[in-house]
C-alpha cells in the first residue's frame, strides 16, 4: 500500500496500558516508520462527551498520555502530535458538517448505542454533543484530509459516516472545482485488542491492566495472576489454549499474549499445553521474560521524557502549530467552496 496520511488519536486518560500499545500505538509507530504522514490527536473535546462534569485532571492526563506516546516510539520529527482543542478549526468544520447529516443517521451508529448501554445512559437525556461526536470525529479526520484511518472493527461505522459526509460535501459544493475532501479508508488494526489478565477487556478502571512502562517485578506479578485453564490443575493435565464455549472457558490469556509477543513459539506452546507437556508456572515465567524484554525500550524512553517535561510541552506546542497550519489551509478551501467569507475577509 502506498503511504498516505493518517489521522488517529485517543481521549486523554493519563498513563497508557499494554492494550493501548497493541490496539493502536504499535501500529502508529510502524506506519510512521514506513513513511506515512502521521497526525496524532489528543482528543480532549471528545473526552467531554462523557466526562464534562470533571475536567480537573485533563491537563495532567494529556501530559502523561503524550509521554507514553513518545515512549512508545512516536517521533515528533515524523509525526504531528497535537491537542484537538488547540486547533479551533475542528469546531468550525464540525459545525458545518452538522448541517449535512440527519439526527436519525447519527442514532444508527452502533458504537453510540453501545456507549448508551454500557454507561447506563438515558437515550432521552443524552447530550447534543454526545449524539454528534461522530460528526466531530469526521471533522477531525477530514480537516487533515487523511486518506486512511487506523481503527478496530467497532470503529468502521464512524469511518463510513466520514466517507458519506465527504461525498455529500464534495457533491454539493465542488461541482465546478476539484473535491476538497478525500474519502478516507478504514485501516484495520492487525491485533486490535488484548485482554486483561482476568480474561476480560483490559481497562485501568477494571484493575486488570498492565501499564506500558511496568517494571519487570510488576510484570511478574501481573502474569502470575493471569487466567489460564481452570481444568488444568496438575502440570501434566491437558490444557485448552483456545476458548471452549461448552463451559464458558474464554481461552488462556497467557497463550493469547504468547501469540502477540512470542509468535514464533505460540503454536509449539499450544501443542505442548494440549498434550499435557507444559506446566503453567514455567510458561508464565517464560511470558514474563518476553514481556519484560519487549517493554524495556518503552520503559527507558519514558524515563527520559518524564525527566524533561519542558521538552514534552514543546513537542505538543510544535505539533499544535503544524496542525493549525494544515487546518487553516483546509478551512480556506472549505469556505471558498461553500461561498463563505474567508478569515481574511471577516471585518475585525
Amino acid at each position: 500500500m502506498k503511504p498516505g496520511r493518517i489521522l488517529s488519536g485517543m481521549r486523554p486518560t493519563g498513563r497508557l496500558h499494554l492494550g493501548n500499545w497493541v490496539g493502536a500505538l504499535e501500529n502508529w509507530v510502524r506506519l510512521q516508520n514506513e513513511g506515512w504522514s502521521n497526525y496524532h490527536m489528543v482528543a480532549d473535546w471528545h473526552m467531554l462527551t462523557t466526562g464534562h462534569d470533571d475536567t480537573s485532571r485533563l491537563q495532567s492526563d494529556t501530559h502523561e498520555m503524550v509521554v507514553d506516546w513518545l515512549a512508545a516510539g512516536l517521533d515528533p520529527e515524523k509525526s504531528v502530535i497535537f491537542v484537538q482543542s488547540a486547533v479551533k478549526e475542528h469546531a468550525e468544520l464540525h459545525l458545518l458538517f452538522s448541517m449535512l447529516v440527519s439526527k436519525a443517521r447519527l442514532e444508527r451508529i452502533p458504537t453510540l448505542k453501545e456507549q448508551i448501554r454500557d454507561l447506563h445512559l438515558d437515550e432521552q437525556t443524552i447530550s447534543y454533543g454526545h449524539l454528534g461526536y461522530s460528526v466531530l470525529q469526521a471533522a477531525d479526520i477530514l480537516l487533515y484530509r487523511a486518506t486512511h484511518v487506523p481503527v478496530g472493527e467497532d470503529q468502521v461505522p464512524h469511518v463510513e459516516l466520514t466517507r458519506e459526509i465527504a461525498r455529500r460535501f464534495n457533491h454539493l459544493y465542488c461541482r465546478n472545482r476539484a473535491p476538497v475532501f478525500p474519502e478516507p479508508e478504514a485501516m484495520l488494526t492487525r491485533f486490535p485488542r488484548l485482554r486483561g489478565n482476568d480474561g476480560q477487556r483490559m481497562s485501568k478502571s477494571a484493575g486488570n491492566a498492565l501499564m506500558l512502562a511496568a517494571t519487570p517485578d510488576e510484570i511478574a506479578v501481573y502474569v502470575k495472576g493471569a487466567y489460564t485453564d481452570p481444568k488444568k490443575i496438575r502440570a501434566n493435565d491437558p490444557g485448552r489454549p483456545e476458548a471452549d464455549p461448552s463451559d464458558g472457558h474464554p481461552g488462556c490469556v497467557v497463550w493469547e499474549y504468547h501469540r502477540k509477543f512470542t509468535p514464533s513459539e505460540a503454536e509449539t506452546i499450544a501443542r505442548k499445553c494440549r498434550a499435557g507437556e507444559l506446566a503453567c508456572v514455567p510458561d508464565k515465567q517464560h511470558l514474563t521474560r518476553s514481556l519484560a524484554d519487549a517493554l524495556a525500550p518503552i520503559r527507558e524512553r519514558r524515563a527520559r521524557w518524564a525527566d524533561d517535561p519542558d521538552a514534552v510541552r514543546e513537542v505538543i506546542a510544535d505539533g499544535n502549530r503544524r496542525a493549525r497550519a494544515v487546518a487553516e489551509r483546509t478551512m480556506d478551501e472549505v469556505r471558498g467552496a461553500m461561498g463563505l467569507a474567508s478569515t481574511a475577509e471577516v471585518p475585525r
